[in-house]
This record gives structure tokens, C-alpha cells and sequence, in this order.
């Protein structure tokens, strides 16, 4: 009698977790954009100062000012801001000039504080509306139709325009707490609370935990199924870096059905879960 020799393939892995994450982790565009302005602000080497309106910007050949000490000091040549006419006493314009003496750095174009505020709505607006498969084709495509057409009909023009009266500043100061308190938050996320919402699948088992706090639950992995759901090109792939939304069921009269929503390398782990069901189903059919 003709017996079966093949032995069966081991899976490479005993273990496979997958932990899923919050919303949050889609932010790091925008804490990793303020360290890049807060670096570009800081190299420009300028210095932010308040000024009265109706101030003038001029240039002396020659000037006289008296330090705090009441000593004159004589320079010639040199750029000035001319405040309007105060009709205040010293002592009220020495509590409260009209100028600021150069305070916290900020650089001279508003180019850096403008492209911070379009990435933070760029991502409010791409974490809250989900497009997923069909609906990003649609969404691309339009967007480069609209761009071609405001490029014939010269709409751009009008668009960029309107932006160059757009003008955001943000200080140093301002760019470096936004960003620093995002990524601690950001890091405490994704390396405490969300390593709390997982599931682990061995060889005939997975254990999961959706809520934090809750105890793990446990299921035969027979009859499972394991589904990649579709992706948001935009969310996913763009701010994901490869991310995804993972739906597993479970079999029988009561069978369960988990979300386990932005799992960092969802393909890989797939076929590492299908990898080790299939190397299960050869050995319980080489058993028997």
C-alpha cells in the first residue's frame, strides 16, 4: 500500500500580531512639516518685531540714539522703522512703545507658514473622508480635469492670485510646541494605547483584544476567514505608507466578524496569516 511521504511545509512564522491604530498615526505629516518650517525658520535668522500702524520703513545717512543709560550713540547708514507721532510722556512711551525691540525668530517669507496650514488641512480633510477603490480613481481624475481646465480657461491665474494675498506666519516658537506636543502625543499612541487593540494568530488559534482593558478572546482559526477590505488610496497608501483595514471572520452557527481598521503592512501580514492556514490545513489533512 502506497503511502504519503511528503511532508508537509512548516510555516515561518509560530506567530503573527497585528495591532491596529489609531487615527492618530496619520498625523506624522504634520508634525514632521513643523520641525522642517520651525529649521527653515530658524537658518532665515530673522527676528520678529511689532510695529504701530502708520510706521515707515526708511534708510538714515545718519542717526542719534540714546541707549537705556541715556548715552548717545551715532550711526550713519542704516535702515530705520520711523513710528508716527506719539504725544505721550517718556515714561508712557518707555512702558508702552509704539515699537518692539526684535523678539522670537520668524522668517521673512510667508511661503513656510502658508504650506504648514495646507498640509494640516490636507490631512484633517483626508483622515475624516474616506475614499476607498473606485472613489479615488474618481477623486484623481477629477482633480487633474479641473487642473487642465483652470489651466485653459486661465482660472489659475485668478487662483494664485488670490493665494499671494494670503499671508500666515508662524514663529519659531509656534512651529516647535505644535509639532512637539503632536509627536508626543503621536508616540504615545502608536507605542502605548494602541499595542492594547490586536490580534494574534497562531497554528489553529487567534486571540483578539478590541477595547482597552478587556480581556483577550479566543477562536479556532478553522473555517476562518481573513479579508483585506479596500484600500484609501489617499489615507492608505499616501499618509499610511502602505497601511490598511483588516476584516476576519470567524466560522460556525455563531460565528464573529472583527474590524481591526489601519494595520501598518496589512498585504505582508496577510499573506503571512493565509501562509500559516494553508500550512495548518495540509498538516490536519496529512493526519488523517
Amino acid at each position: 500500500m502506497a503511502t504519503n511521504t511528503t511532508t508537509p511545509t512548516a510555516p515561518s512564522k509560530s506567530e503573527i500580531r497585528i495591532i491596529s491604530h489609531s487615527g492618530l498615526f496619520y498625523w506624522w505629516p504634520v508634525w514632521a512639516a513643523g520641525y522642517v518650517m520651525a529649521a527653515f525658520t530658524y537658518l532665515s535668522d530673522l527676528r520678529m518685531t511689532t510695529v504701530a500702524d502708520g510706521t515707515k520703513r526708511g534708510v538714515a545717512e545718519k542717526i542719534t540714539i540714546l541707549d537705556e543709560a541715556g548715552k548717545a550713540q551715532n550711526f550713519e547708514d542704516r535702515e530705520v522703522l520711523l513710528a508716527p507721532a506719539d504725544k505721550r510722556s517718556k515714561a508712557e512711551r518707555d512702558n508702552n512703545p509704539l515699537l518692539s525691540n526684535p523678539g522670537p525668530f520668524m522668517a521673512r517669507s510667508k511661503n513656510p507658514g502658508v504650506l504648514f496650514v495646507v498640509i494640516l488641512l490636507l490631512v484633517i480633510v483626508i483622515t475624516n473622508i474616506p475614499l476607498r477603490g473606485l472613489w479615488s480613481v474618481v477623486v484623481i481624475i477629477t482633480i487633474i480635469m479641473l487642473s487642465v481646465i483652470f489651466a485653459l480657461t486661465g482660472v489659475w491665474d485668478d487662483i494664485l492670485r488670490g493665494i499671494g494675498f494670503l499671508d500666515i506666519r508662524i514663529n519659531l516658537a509656534g512651529y516647535v510646541v505644535i509639532s512637539t506636543v503632536l509627536l508626543i502625543i503621536w508616540l504615545v499612541a502608536f507605542f502605548l494605547f494602541d499595542q492594547q487593540i490586536y490580534m494574534i494568530f497562531t497554528p489553529g488559534q487567534f486571540r483578539v483584544r478590541q477595547e482597552i482593558g478587556e480581556g483577550e478572546t479566543s477562536y479556532d482559526t478553522t473555517g476562518m476567514t481573513v479579508q483585506k477590505q479596500r484600500s484609501d488610496l489617499f489615507r492608505h497608501w499616501i499618509l499610511g505608507l502602505g497601511s490598511g483595514d483588516l476584516i476576519v471572520r470567524t466560522s460556525g452557527a455563531q460565528g464573529h466578524q472583527f474590524d481591526m481598521p489601519n494595520v501598518l503592512f496589512l498585504g505582508r501580514k496577510v499573506r503571512e496569516i493565509e501562509g500559516m492556514l494553508r500550512s495548518r490545513q495540509v498538516v490536519s489533512g496529512s493526519s488523517v
